[in-house]
């Protein structure tokens, strides 16, 4: 499967991103691939339009989850790539959802 092909896989965890001036609760919408590494789109739940992409780095895993860390895409031209093959996903599920 290509890493356009991966679907993002759903997920119902929230999570809590810590900015110096704020705190932002958001669900972890999935992960998906780009050029072998792994990516998580993150919805605020504050009812913006908003979706943060984050590169995904799994840490660890146990019985009790997955320990993660996500890191900023500082690279602008790098982000737009990745944010294109989100994109990409998310039009291909509302394509096969409208078949469906």
């Amino acid at each position: 499967m290509s890493d356009k092909e991966k679907e993002i896989m759903n997920e119902d965890d929230v999570l809590t991103l810590e900015f110096e001036d704020e705190s932002i609760e958001c669900e972890i919408m999935g992960t998906f691939e780009h050029e072998d590494k792994e990516y998580m789109a993150l919805i605020p739940l504050d009812d913006s339009d908003d979706i943060y992409i984050y590169e995904y780095n799994e840490v660890s895993q146990d019985d009790d989850g997955v320990e993660f860390e996500l890191i900023d895409i500082d690279d602008d031209k790098l982000f737009e790539e990745v944010v294109k093959t989100f994109d990409s996903i998310m039009a291909e599920e509302e394509e096969a959802e409208v078949l469906n």
